[in-house]
């Protein structure tokens, strides 16, 4: 095993990181909300109408904008990214104890949707390059867990030999905003007849071979919340080809309410997942930045790769040629065989220099709900989880860096 950092060398890469961000700015988070727009004018025109709740002229602008931008039929604007998972997972027909695919990289709100579907969710490894599903190691795995069970009404269906449950799906997330190798996935997807369900949360304006990723599976969920590359405050969508999966997505988000003009009639357990107006707003006004904002990114990016060239122990995550990356959170990744108690004082230098970075999520199988939880080899989830520490991402931070 290489040497561990020394001193020095967190150092260097504390230094380093500073030299290229705006002078005069002590403390740097990770990723802060932006509003450079007509964020007042759309938001106050809700309040002066009085269209403030889950129906308005904006809740339709933004759904058509989006459903545009990310080259789908269908979005329908939800109260954040895990409502929208849980409602693509019901709509998409994932079923009780049915088992669901979840990189265990990936953010607890992917494997609580799952739970809240009352499916199982069956973790699975990331590849080193991109942090998405290691889709060539999980084909092998499939062949050795899979075995087929018959026909059922939408295909052939296949069980986990070892526990008996239904393979019913999988739910890829884009790391980061970096694409997975999500052409791969969807040909091993149809080998083994299962859903997907793109985690795109991360990744809006992000592509895969020029293709909008969250267009690939058959639904896709996106988020909102504060600290993505666009906000609405909370927020997410469900994005989706399938008319239908449109259709049972909005009527499970709308209390499954049938329309008539005063009776409350509803014929299903739904949930009140519409996002409001206000929101909607407030994510006009800012989809009207993203392409700007994307730009600024891939520019943070590009500097934080130049200037790390040179720094010892230290390698940045970079984005493959095949791709487009939103640049929502930028990577470095520490050298081979550091641990996590190594990680952890690199963390300490880099916010104690006001560098507020962070590790990448504690792996699904570490937390107590999902420790008995089925799962594949994990073992390249568990060396990057010790490795990868995202910088600070915000898009202003191109303006004033150095050189730019």
């Amino acid at each position: 095993m290489d040497k561990p950092l020394t001193s020095a060398m967190i150092q260097n890469l504390v230094d380093t990181l500073r030299s290229v961000l705006p002078k005069g700015q002590k403390v740097f988070p990770l990723h802060e909300p932006e509003f450079r727009g007509r964020e007042w004018d759309y938001v106050k025109s809700c309040l002066d109408e009085g269209w403030v709740s889950s129906v308005g002229a904006f809740v339709d602008r933004f759904e058509n904008e989006l459903a545009e931008i990310c080259g789908v039929r269908h979005a329908i604007a939800t109260v954040n990214g895990t409502a929208a998972l849980h409602a693509a997972l019901m709509a998409t027909g994932v079923q009780t104890e049915d088992e669901v695919f979840v990189p265990a990289l990936t953010f607890v709100a992917t494997a609580n949707a799952v739970s809240h579907a009352g499916a199982v969710p069956h973790f699975v490894d990331c590849d080193k390059d991109r942090l998405g599903v290691d889709v060539p190691k999980l084909a092998k795995y499939l062949d050795e867990i899979a075995v087929a069970d018959g026909e059922g009404p939408n295909g052939p269906v296949f069980r986990n030999r070892q526990t008996g449950r239904v393979l019913r799906a999988i739910v890829p997330t884009h790391v980061f905003g970096i694409p997975m190798d999500i052409e791969a996935l969807v040909e091993l997807a149809e080998r083994y007849n299962l859903l997907i369900i793109e985690d795109a949360a991360e990744a809006l304006g992000s592509r895969y071979k020029e293709r909008p990723v969250g267009s690939f599976g058959n639904a896709a969920a996106l988020s909102f919340n504060g600290n993505k590359i666009i906000t609405t405050g909370g927020g997410g969508a469900v994005l989706t080809n399938n008319d239908e999966i449109a259709a049972r997505v909005r009527h499970l988000c709308t209390t499954a309410k049938r329309p008539h003009p005063w009776l409350y009639e509803h014929d299903c357990v739904a949930y009140n997942y519409r996002l409001p107006n206000i929101n909607a707003a407030l994510g006009c006004a800012q989809l009207e930045q993203l392409d700007a904002r994307v730009t600024l990114k891939k520019t943070l990016a590009a500097t934080y790769e130049d200037a790390l060239k040179e720094v010892a122990g230290i390698d940045v995550l970079l984005v493959p040629d095949d791709s487009v990356s939103n640049h929502w959170l930028n990577a470095i990744v520490l050298k081979s065989g550091t641990s996590f108690e190594e990680r952890d004082r690199v963390l300490g230098a880099l916010n104690k220099a006001g560098l507020q970075c962070r590790p990448v999520w504690n792996l699904m199988h570490t937390l107590p709900m999902f420790a008995n939880n089925p799962r594949m080899d994990l073992s390249c989830a568990e060396d990057m989880a010790a490795r990868v520490i995202n910088t600070p991402s915000s898009s202003y931070l191109a303006e004033g860096s150095h050189g730019l």
